[in-house]
């Protein structure tokens, strides 16, 4: 019975790139993937927000009503709905004059039970180091 850490870094801002909604999309999509792993072996997916990639949990995006697209902001949340682990680095929200009140905590509206972890920059290296493969967007 293995475990395979997979950590998704996103770190840039969510302007004029998809990259941080792709990190998402297959952060959210990576745990469909133990259908085909042996009986035992599991996926353990987590999403870490670092440096102007913390620009992407602000809240109340208005993709939908400007662009007609879903916001990160909704896919943040819809991550949280599937019990992705989420981190936000508390330094990066510091450093942009930000409170923890300015971003997506969690998605209860939705049901969701995980909430977002505003964690230090330690805690996301611990992660890193952790995982088997590291993904950056």
């Amino acid at each position: 019975m293995a475990t395979t850490k997979l950590a998704f870094i996103v770190q840039r801002p969510p302007y004029k790139s998809e990259n941080p909604k792709l990190a998402l999309t297959h952060a959210i999509a990576s745990q469909s993937v133990e259908i085909y792993l042996s009986d035992g072996d599991m996926v353990e997916p987590v999403i870490a927000f670092i440096g102007d990639g913390v620009l992407n949990c602000l809240k109340n995006q208005k993709a939908m009503e400007t662009y007609g697209i879903i916001s990160t902001e909704n896919h943040i949340k819809n991550s949280l709905l599937v019990d992705l682990k989420v981190l936000v680095c508390k330094e990066d929200i510091a450093r942009f004059g930000l409170s923890e009140d300015a971003i997506v905590l969690d998605a209860e509206e939705m049901g969701a039970d995980m909430k977002v972890q505003v964690v230090s920059f330690d805690e996301i290296t611990k992660e890193m180091e952790s995982a088997n493969h590291l993904l950056f967007f």
